[in-house]
């Protein structure tokens, strides 16, 4: 997951010396000036974020979940939640508006314990990006230009207020109808497939032994993309014609290979690094997938 930190890694600027603070942290971004200063930002790659993002968007981009595809063709609002990882593209360097991040801590729960997060714009199944009209885009660029403001002014509550004016924009997103998503059920399973694909070979970056993958199971890799379980399988079945399970288990099994023969770890880090809990379930499941040990494998690559 990306933190607030590496978020500012991204955007080249430094991050405020009250990052982490007992209020949370929140700050705000006048996006033209951010692209000028950028000279054209990167497209924001697929992954989870540990904070929140709304986005008031004026030009042309393309948002990308695992199972739908909307365009933005001049207005629109944007919500972004850790629960649901995304890939934002800008589509020209044409662009404008605000768009403020804040960490969980910074609006705090109600009385009875349920946090903001619970409101249904925030809900994993709810991919929350709504078209506005020019008059209803003007509206919330004066909102976000008092929430600027008020972040920069010296008044004692202003964090007080400030979470106000970002409730006010929740809620009233709450009131807008959801873009349609642009997608085929085709297009759909070959770009979960994708994700999936990448996702998968992203954590065979073993360098050391201490290092362990953490996604193992279809459910790992379906809760990591926000979908359910069963719509990963449809979806993979559909574009692979393999079964979830086999596909990541064919996956361990040549990374296993590759480690035997290009590594000198021993049997036991080979297993614990490809997320086995006891070695003879590794060489169990190495046998079912080449018909030898490890250590019979081991010593025919060597010789």
């Amino acid at each position: 997951m990306r933190d607030l930190s590496e978020f500012y890694k991204e955007i080249n600027q430094a991050p405020p010396s009250a990052l982490k603070t007992n209020i949370g942290h929140f700050n705000i971004f006048d996006v033209r000036e951010l692209y000028l200063k950028a000279k054209g930002k990167p497209p924001m790659t697929y992954n989870r974020r540990t904070y929140h993002k709304i986005s008031l968007i004026h030009g042309k981009n393309r948002i990308e979940y695992a199972d739908e595809i909307i365009n933005v063709e001049d207005y629109a609002l944007l919500f972004s939640t850790p629960r649901v990882p995304y890939h934002y593209l800008p589509q020209d360097l044409n662009q404008e508006g605000f768009f403020c991040v804040f960490s969980d801590s910074f609006l705090p729960k109600s009385s009875d314990g349920s946090g903001f997060e619970e409101l249904p714009i925030f809900h994993s199944d709810f991919h929350p990006v709504f078209l506005l009209d020019k008059s209803q885009y003007e509206q919330l660029y004066t909102h976000f230009q008092k929430m600027s403001a008020e972040l920069g002014s010296d008044y004692a509550f202003k964090y007080d207020l400030i979470r106000n004016y970002v409730m006010e924009l929740v809620h009233f997103g709450q009131k807008l109808q959801p873009v349609p998503s642009q997608y085929t059920l085709q297009n759909a399973s070959k770009r979960i497939t994708a994700l999936f694909l990448e996702l998968l070979e992203r954590q065979f970056t073993l360098e050391s032994p201490g290092q362990r993958i953490q996604l193992r199971s279809p459910s790992d890799f379906a809760d990591r993309l926000s979908l359910h379980v069963n719509y990963l399988n449809k979806a993979l079945k559909e574009a692979t014609e393999l079964t979830t399970s086999s596909i990541i288990n064919g996956r361990i099994a040549r990374e296993a290979q590759y480690l035997l023969k290009e590594t000198p770890w021993n049997i036991s880090e080979i297993s614990n690094s490809l997320g086995f809990e006891e070695t003879a379930h590794f060489s169990n499941f190495f046998k079912k997938h080449t018909g030898l040990s490890p250590l019979q494998y081991r010593s025919k690559a060597l010789i």
